[in-house]
This record gives C-alpha cells, structure tokens and sequence, in this order.
C-alpha cells in the first residue's frame, strides 16, 4: 500500500535533507529517501559530504595538521614533545566518530521537524492523476506517493578508463578517507580540491606525494596570482606537482601501482606508487532513479535538466544540487534545497550563483568568491586590485602563519567589490565578509570604512580594500 506525502525529496545529502526540512518548516508532510549505510548497516543520511567528503576529508586535515605542528612548529613556541608518533588508525577512527555524529545529527533534525525518513534508494515507478510514485527499495519496500519531488542523488567520482576504483589500491575520495597507514609512495591524479587536500593529508604524515595534472596551468579555476602563490607553497611544504602530462597506461600490481606517463615536453615517465588517488571531477549520479519512468529529461552529462528555479521538464519534479548544472558544492546545493522549498509553498526562493564560495582546506586555506582577475580581463570589464599580505598582519605574526595575502577586485568606476581571493589562515571564515559585502552591492571603500578587530586576521581584509585605493596603513 502507497503513502502520500506532499513532498518526497529522493537523496539526503547537503541539498536532500535541507530541503526536507525546509519544507516541512514550511507545513508540508515530507519524505526524505535515502540510502547511505554505516559500518553497521544502519542509515547514514548526510550523502558524499558527510561520510566520504567535506566532513571526513577535514577531520584528517586537522589531524594530520595537528601532526605537522607537533614535529615541526611546536620547538618554536618553547614546546618539547621528544618523539611525535601518528596512530593512523585512531586518526581514522576520529574521522569516523566525526562522521557519525553528523548522520545521527540529521536524523534528529528529520524527527525534530517530523520529516518521515526512509532507509533505501528511491526510484520513479510511474506517475498519475498528477502525482508521482516513488519506490523504496529498502529492508522494506516502499511506494511513496508524491505531487511534489525534490531530487537530489548528488554526484559519483569520476573514474579513469584502464584505472577503476578497487578502493585498495587505486582510490576514489571514499578509498583516500579509509587508507589504513601511511603510504610511502602516493600518487594523485588531479589537482583539483580533493587531490590537493589529500595529498595535503599524506604528506603532512610522511608520504612521498607527486599529484600528476592534465592541464597546463595550476588551479585554473581560481585567480592567478593566488594559484602561482598556491604552487610555489605547496611545492616548498614537499608535493610533487607535474603539470601539463597525459596520462598513459596504468598497471597494478601486488602491493603497488605504475603509471606510464607523458610529462609537459613529452618525454615518457614511469611512476610506482603504493596507493594512487584518482581525482579527475565527478559525475552527475542518476543511477538506479529510473527516469524513463516518468520521463524525466537528462542532458549528455547524464545530469537532470533543469531551469533557473530548478524545475526539471516535469510539473512538480525539481533537481538540486551536484546533479544538476552548476558547482559541484555542498553550501550550493543547501540553498538550492532552500529555495525550492519556498517555491514550492509559492514564495520566492533566491540563488545567487555570482556569491557562491569556493574553499579549498589545504594550508595555507584558499578561498575566493566572485570574479578572478583574467576573468575580468577577458569580460573586458575595467578594475581596480587592491593586496594586502599576511606578513604585514600582526595576528596571522602571533600565529606564525603568515603565509599568503587577501586580494580585493572591484569595479573601477563604481569601486563595487567584483571579487576577493584569499590564500592564508583561516581563509574559509575570512571569506564570509566579502560573501556579504558582495550580496550587498558594498564596495571596496565600506569594507576599507568598517572597524574591524585587532589584532585579528580580518584586518588583512580591510587592508586590501584600501589598497584598492593605494592606501593601505599597515603595507
């Protein structure tokens, strides 16, 4: 026998489960499916982020730079720690503590908000009389009647033809999170966040990192300055970074992995590695939702098609999140899920791609938001650049972090903030003022007229908005 809901929300990642509660806030009986399992087999709500991304991955950065400082900083602050041992697989375990709390988190936010949930991976088995039924394919079988569904399946790694994922010795971001000791040897292939921050992971305990990277340019995504900076760090801290190769056979073996490879002047190389990290992007997952059924639009990709509002080709259906266009972020996602929520119930939900974040937590931190410089330069568009560096800033001195700088973008006739970028400390938190700034049309001259703290690391923000007008205080 079916159950009716007024919303079923089919995956409970960041964009599935916010999106659940938000409509049930909103007055709507809600379902929210999904599939993810424990250890134990029990419910794992929270997708890639919470049990093989953004959570996990940051439970190890923190460890493995807890490590890094006890053997290499703490001497400088009159701290003797004789011999610095890492128990890797207690690391692990904190990761997965880590991770645990997170899903029974949103389990009790399902039941605070009465979201109904449902352990399994949902499918469309068909509509009618205007509704969609949804199965639960589950310990239990389920058939979920709904007018109103919210997809949010999320996204799979992408995998290398002739290298596939066995998750022991070649490893997707779920393998790189489970590894059992430190490699000697590690191989990443991509140096997009999840290369960089693994790689980040292992080296900082000891391994012999080379990250290999198709393009010919480092981090491209992000502003130049920020990433010759990033390089010249990440390459001084003892990664190997080769840009510009083209990838040839992979092999394994017992115990290791070889890859034949073309360098940047293309002369062929031979890499052996204990475990390799393919970190190549990732794919929209569609797998098993049965779309047919409905007919439910796809695009070549394999992602859902959807419109500015998220509406797919199906009155009633929605797609948020890595699965449809757009970055693959979780925060992006979340307020995708939001404001879905709200257009369901008739308001008018808001997503601002233009103010979206990017981070990467390596470290020193990266993060920006807006326009990069060559971006601007390519639109044509005419702007002012204002830097100011962490070495001139008298907390970042105190935490003997004083790596990086915050670069300010802004329109130069209007002084509008177009962009900011940041490399180093605490760059993840840093950014949410310029998020703010820029959602508020501010310009570079508010955030230069705006008392910060001292001595704190936001102060560097304000110093590169007054370098915009050549008139820093500090530099």
């Amino acid at each position: 026998m079916s159950k009716q809901f007024d919303v079923v929300v089919i995956g409970g990642g960041p964009g599935g489960y916010i999106a659940a509660i938000r409509a049930a806030q909103l007055g709507f009986n809600v379902a929210c499916i999904d599939e993810w399992k424990n250890a134990a087999g029990g419910p794992a709500p929270g997708g890639t982020c919470t049990n093989v991304g953004c959570i996990p991955s940051k439970a190890l950065l923190q460890s493995s730079e807890h490590f890094e400082h006890a053997t290499h900083h703490f001497a400088e602050h009159g701290i003797s720690t004789g011999t610095v041992k890492m128990d890797v697989a207690k690391m692990v375990a904190r990761k997965d503590t880590v991770v645990k709390q997170n899903n029974d988190g949103i389990l009790y936010l399902f039941k605070k908000n009465k979201v109904s949930f449902f352990h399994g991976r949902g499918s469309f088995a068909g509509a009618k009389d205007g509704a969609y039924e949804v199965k639960v394919a589950g310990a239990a079988e389920e058939v979920l009647v709904a007018k109103q569904v919210i997809i949010a399946t999320g996204s799979n790694a992408r995998q290398l033809p002739g290298a596939e994922f066995d998750e022991d010795l070649i490893l997707s971001n779920d393998g790189a999170l489970r590894v059992g000791a430190v490699p000697k040897k590690l191989g990443v292939i991509g140096s997009g966040v999840i290369g960089l921050e693994m790689g980040s992971v292992w080296r900082r305990l000891g391994a012999e990192v080379t990250i290999l990277e198709a393009m010919p340019t480092f981090m491209g995504a992000a502003d130049e300055a920020v990433a010759k900076e990033a390089l010249k760090v990440f390459t001084k801290q003892g990664l190997k970074i080769e840009l510009g190769v083209k990838i040839g056979e992979v092999k394994k073996g017992k115990k290791s992995v070889t890859l034949s490879y073309a360098n940047a002047k293309g002369e062929a190389q031979t890499l052996e590695v204990d475990k390799l990290i393919v970190s190549i992007g990732r794919v929209p997952n569609t797998v098993g939702l049965n779309p047919e059924a409905v007919g439910l639009q796809l695009d070549e990709r394999g992602a859902i098609v959807v419109d500015a509002e998220c509406k797919t080709n199906l009155p009633g259906v929605w797609a948020v999140g890595d699965v449809v266009r757009g970055p693959m972020l979780a925060h992006k996602a979340e307020e995708e899920g939001v404001a879905v929520a709200e257009r369901i119930a008739g308001q008018h939900g808001h997503v601002n791609f233009g103010t979206i974040p990017w981070v990467i937590y390596t470290s020193p931190e990266i993060a920006w938001v807006g326009k990069t410089e060559q971006q601007l330069k390519a639109e044509g568009v005419a702007y002012k650049a204002g830097q100011f560096p962490f070495l001139a800033n008298g907390r970042a001195r105190a935490l003997g972090d004083t790596t990086g700088f915050v670069k300010f973008l802004a329109d130069a006739k209007t002084d509008e903030i177009l962009g900011v970028h940041i490399i180093g400390p605490m760059a993840s938190e840093l950014i949410s003022e310029a998020v703010v700034a820029m959602e508020f049309k501010a310009s570079a001259e508010d955030i230069a007229r705006i008392c910060h703290a001292h001595p704190s690391l936001s102060e560097a923000t304000k110093e590169a908005a007054l370098a915009v007008d050549k008139r820093t205080l500090n530099f």
